[in-house]
């Protein structure tokens, strides 16, 4: 059944409006992480930036089960006979998109600005001295992608403790739910594959794991949550 405008994740609208284009999940995760990929080792074999692959394709694989996890939760969240404003508050109010901006715009500004400052350089340690153009718009390009992920799965667990402080369910929907959150935090631990490539610049490792342990902080509580609501 089609989803209309608001009951869908911004990158399942942006997907299903692609005129002729039908792709089952698994097929259009494999598209996405297929494509980045070759675009990745094309730039790499073109411009020798070879140091730029193993991190490239952590980060696309990052990006790659992000997608998997919002399909897959999606589909779980529809099926449940649960409050309709859960679903416009975690589908239809777009929040994971304002917070991906935010993380976005304060990762270029430790990029471009704060980074360069000292040593090593992040980007100068992957691109080179002189970044060619191309390389560099891949880059922006999945770091949004990463971004928008980490957004949506902070969003995802914010609602979720709503969810559960606020309701009372089955012991059936109780359980898919607590699976949900499972899943949730599941997701918060694959982007930990990040680290080795932050270890020297403490400003992302530690806004990344930060990030990760509030995720595990307030799915915990949320699951805690759905037992005692649980009837």
């Amino acid at each position: 059944m089609s989803r209309q405008f608001g009951e869908t994740w911004t990158y399942e609208s942006i997907v299903g409006a692609v005129p002729g284009l039908s792709l089952p999940p698994v097929v259009a995760v494999g598209v996405q992480f297929v494509l980045f990929e070759v675009l990745l080792l094309a730039l790499a074999w073109g411009y020798g930036l070879w140091n730029a692959v193993l991190p490239g394709t952590v980060a696309v694989a990052v990006a790659a089960v992000g997608s998997a996890f919002m399909l897959d939760l999606g589909r779980r969240t529809r099926q449940l006979d649960i409050a309709e404003v859960y679903d416009r508050l975690l589908f239809g109010s777009r929040i994971e998109v304002v917070l991906t901006l935010l993380a976005f715009a304060a990762l270029l500004t430790y990029l471009f600005v704060a980074d360069p400052r000292s040593s090593p350089v992040l980007l100068t340690d992957l691109l080179g001295e002189r970044p060619p153009l191309p390389a560099v718009y891949l880059l922006l390009l999945v770091l949004w992608d990463v971004c928008y992920r980490i957004g949506t799965g902070w969003w995802t667990a914010v609602v979720a403790f709503w969810r559960s402080l606020d309701g009372e369910f089955s012991g059936t929907t109780a359980r898919e739910l607590r699976r949900i959150d499972r899943r949730t935090l599941g997701f918060g631990l694959v982007q930990l594959g990040l680290v080795p490539f932050i270890v020297d610049h403490p400003v992302l490792l530690w806004a990344l794991v930060g990030h990760v342990a509030a995720v595990g902080a307030v799915t915990g509580a949320s699951t805690l949550l759905l037992r005692r609501n649980s009837r």
